[in-house]
This record gives structure tokens, sequence and C-alpha cells, in this order.
């Protein structure tokens, strides 16, 4: 019973990861995509403002998901990280070329110097969640199976490479449709309909792939096929259908608060159909939940952090985005700063 807890935890923080840093990935994609420095400086300088509070922390999903692993199914930590350990260190490394190009583009006072690292930040931003949906894939197709050593074929295969795709592009359209808000809030019409446009797009060639994906899998990963197209799976999939139509819907209207919403139910509800496709698989069809889980003692433990994560950590992390998309978080201008200055003639402000 622990262990099946653990599971829908170790999966909901996946889908939390895939929405919070997708978004990330999302806009580094479209910076690559901006084009010249000219001609992308506007969208560029959106991306820039609206990343900067809160692009670490979203990376605080992506390390509880391997201390869940790693404490909670230590078999599946270890045949992941040992089949596929060339896609997991190439998305390493992009996480760490991405936030070091993010983070030094800006204070670089020399033009060659600002490409280069953001150049660094961009491919890392479309790099990174390939290798890692390729990962996904592995695990899907059941080819990263206990025992299986390090090679191409675990992770460079039909479902691999098409997990790895819908990646790019599941967070190409969240990225799109948070800066498309994020123009608004701006004042920027003219990105609200450059960002809606590439948010309309990505959700069109994000339901190709997805039908793509269900012809792929129904002979290369056949149970997660099966799940996708039955019960809970196949129920999680039309909701994520009626979520992108309703964005779809709102981006013509007016993007904002309820787009974003419906794109975070697109990419949640798909990430946990493909948790659900699995059942009662961690890794179709070789390894289960009870299989794979850790001593009974240990899934207590991480039962008890995570619940005490739920209560410390995510709503810390809710205000901080609260924060962020009610404006709260911007930069003080220098006509903040000088109202904020005390008088020089007064001592006791002095004091």
């Amino acid at each position: 019973m622990i262990a099946d807890v653990i599971a829908v935890v170790l999966l909901l923080a996946v889908a939390a990861y895939a929405c919070a840093g997708g978004t990330d990935y999302g806009a580094g994609f479209w910076d690559l995509t901006a084009g010249g420095a000219r001609r992308g400086a506007r969208a560029r300088w959106l991306i820039d403002h609206a990343m900067a509070p809160v692009w670490e922390v979203n990376n605080v999903w992506l390390v509880f998901v391997f201390v869940i692993m790693w404490t909670g199914f230590p078999t599946l930590f270890q045949t992941v990280f040992s089949a596929m350990w060339l896609p997991l260190a190439l998305a390493a490394i992009g996480l760490v070329l991405r936030g070091a190009g993010f983070a030094l583009r800006k204070p670089i006072r020399r033009i060659a110097g600002r490409r280069l690292y953001g150049a660094v930040f961009a491919i890392a931003s479309l790099l990174t969640p390939f290798f890692l949906g390729a990962a996904v894939g592995g695990i899907a197709s059941g080819r990263a199976v206990p025992g299986t050593e390090a090679s191409a074929h675990a992770w460079a295969n039909p479902t691999s490479i098409l997990f790895g795709l819908i990646a790019i592009v599941a967070t190409a359209f969240l990225g799109a449709v948070f800066l498309a808000g994020d123009a608004a809030r701006y004042g920027a019409p003219d990105l609200v309909g450059y960002f809606r446009r590439r948010a309309l797009g990505s959700v069109v060639a994000l339901a190709v792939l997805a039908a793509v994906m269900l012809t792929v899998t129904r002979s290369d990963a056949p149970h997660v096929w099966h799940g996708l197209t039955h019960g809970v799976g196949l129920g999680l999939v039309i909701l994520a259908g009626v979520c992108a139509v309703a964005t779809g819907w709102l981006l013509l209207r007016r993007p904002g608060g309820w787009s974003r919403v419906t794109a975070v139910g697109v990419v949640a509800a798909s990430v946990i159909a493909w948790g659900a496709a699995q059942r009662p698989y961690l890794i179709p069809t070789s390894l289960t939940v009870a299989a794979g889980a850790g001593d009974p003692g240990s899934l207590r433990w991480t039962g008890l952090v995570t619940l005490v994560a739920v209560v410390l950590v995510c709503p810390a992390v809710a205000f901080l985005y609260w924060l962020d998309t009610h404006g709260e978080l911007e930069p003080l201008s220098d006509t903040d700063l000088r109202r904020t200055e005390p008088a020089r003639d007064d001592p006791t402000e002095l004091n």
C-alpha cells in the first residue's frame, strides 16, 4: 500500500517538473528561434524579464523526483541510470550549461559574449528536454529492464525519439502560453500576438505528435498503448485534449491566467496518463511497483518527508508564483530608488 502511495507521489512530482520546468525550457526554445539580435530583441527582453524571478526554483521538482526514485524505488533508479546514463548525463550537462548561459549573458558587456552565452542557454533549453523525454521513452517501451547494460538501444528507439520530440513541443507550448500572458501583463500588445501565434502553432503540433505517438506505441510499447486507450489512461488523454481545445479558445480571446491553467492541464494530464497507462509497472512489463519498492522503513520515512515538503515547500513555491504573476517581483527602477532614498537634509531620516 505504502509503495503505491509513493509511486503516485513520484508521478505527481514528475508532472510538476514537466509543467514548471517545462515552461522555462519553452522560453529557451523561443529564445533560440527569436531571430537575430535586432529582430529578436523584444522577445528576448520579455523572456529574460519573465524568467528571472522563478527560473531556479523549478528545478526543486527534479531534485525531488531523484530523491523519491533513489530512496523509494532503488531498483528503478539503478536500472534507469545504468541503462540510460548517456542521455541523462547529457541532460544534466544541459541543465548546468543552460543555467550558466542564462545567468552570465546579462552582466557580460561585449556583444560577442552575450551572443555566446545566449546561444548556450537556448540550445541547452532544446536538448535537455529532448534527452529527458528520450529516457522516459526508454522506460515506457520497456527497454530499460533490470540488468540492462548501457546501450543506445535503450533510448535511441522510435518511442524514445518521439517522447523527446513531444517533450520539446510541450515545453514550447507552455512557454508560449505563459509568455503571451506576461506580454499582456507588461502592456506589450505586439508580443501578445507574437507568442499567441506560437502557442497556437505549438498546440497543433503537439496534437499531431500525440496522434503519431499512439500509432508508434501500439507496436513499440503495447502495454502503454493499451493503458492510454482504455480506462483511466483514456480518460486522462481525453482531459488533455479538452484542456488543449480550451487553451486555444482562451488564447484567441485574451491570454491570461485561465489559459495558463488549461495549458498546465494539458501537460499534467498527459504525464499522469502515461503513469496510469503503465500500471502496475514501474517499467513495463518487467518491474512492478511492489517488486521495485525499497525497504518498508525507507518508504515510511519517504512518505513523512513528502508530507513535510507538502506542508512547508509547496505553499512557499505557490506564494512565489503568485508574487511573480501579480508583478510583485519586478526590479526597482531608478525612479523607485529615488523615491525610497532618505532626504539628505533630514537627519531623522538618516538615523
